[in-house]
């Protein structure tokens, strides 16, 4: 366990230097400027301003700094906030983006266990097919599509909860449905998948054999084992609803940190993007690790080796 360990974190840092590197150098090639007045500066204005962001420097060594800063949890300062520090602008808005993502995720999962388990349990009726056709629909309508839908008919024609803003828990409930549905349709398809199969397995076969009810069967036997595997997809589930949040976040004004990389790009504040970035890769290694850490958790079969 502590051998695999070492070996993972080696290669999460392996993977943060790369993006990183990815990113700085990306950056550089970006065109325009990160000053928005750049028309009206003279060349001394222009120095000046290079200067204090150190943009003066030569790019090798505007690219040490900017790794040994990064290590540290330093992404430099922002150009489009002048003076302010890109870690304490991430940190501000990560809690409306880590908010709105655990709020989808949840509701998501749980909705589509429900949904999957129902399909499955009436498999090849009318049910099972409404569950199927709801699922596809999930997976083929993008979430900013579903958002707009949901600001039109919900927010403004019935008024139901507010189009747009952040703070209260009505203005949650619209950006929470749009960002759900694709981990819903997801969720939902692979329980049915896991619970058919399972159904018919002899260990099921032998519970129905002692005399257990059918529920009995499915909630001890069934949905159990069938949801051991969608650990595994919890992970990739949390960093897809951060990272597609982005546009949902501008959609519905939501200050959280896709709102912010968005502008960023924008109005190209390198500093930002990078920061953003590498949150957005830190939070992925991690989640992945303890995802395989979890799975071999709650099922015994599972052993982390090297």
């Amino acid at each position: 366990m502590a051998k695999y360990l070492l070996k993972r974190i080696f290669y999460m840092i392996l993977t943060l230097f790369l993006v990183a590197t990815i990113t700085f150098f990306l950056m550089k090639m970006m065109p325009g400027s990160p000053y928005a007045n750049e028309a009206k500066m003279t060349a001394t204005q222009k120095a000046i301003m290079n200067k204090q962001y150190g943009l003066d420097k030569p790019v090798i060594e505007q690219y040490i700094t900017y790794l040994a800063g990064a290590a540290h949890g330093d992404f430099g300062i922002s150009f489009q906030y002048s003076n302010q520090p890109v870690s304490s602008l991430i940190g501000a808005r990560l809690g409306a983006s880590a908010q709105l993502g655990l709020q989808a995720l949840v509701v998501g999962i749980i909705l589509g266990i429900i949904i999957g388990s129902i399909a499955a349990v009436n498999q090849g009726t009318w049910i099972d097919s409404t569950a199927t056709i709801v699922s596809i629909i999930g997976k083929s309508v993008p979430n900013f599509v579903l958002a707009v839908l949901l600001q039109y008919y919900i927010g403004l024609k019935l008024g139901w909860f507010p189009i747009a803003g952040w703070g209260e828990a009505a203005q949650t409930i619209m950006p929470t449905i749009a960002l759900s549905v694709g981990p819903l349709a997801e969720t939902a398809r692979f329980i049915r998948t896991e619970m058919v199969d399972t159904l018919s397995s002899d260990y099921v076969e032998l519970g129905k054999a002692k005399g257990l009810s059918r529920i009995e069967v499915i909630r001890k036997h069934t949905l159990r084992n069938s949801m051991i595997p969608l650990v595994t997809l919890i992970g990739p589930y949390a960093v897809a609803l951060m990272t597609g949040s982005m546009v949902i976040e501008n959609i519905f004004n939501i200050p959280g940190i896709g709102e912010q990389f968005t502008k960023s790009i924008l109005t190209n504040d390198y500093p930002t993007i990078m920061g953003v970035s590498m949150v957005y890769c830190f939070g992925l290694v991690v989640i992945l690790l303890l995802t395989d850490i979890v799975y071999s958790l709650i099922d015994p079969r599972i052993r982390l080796t090297d």
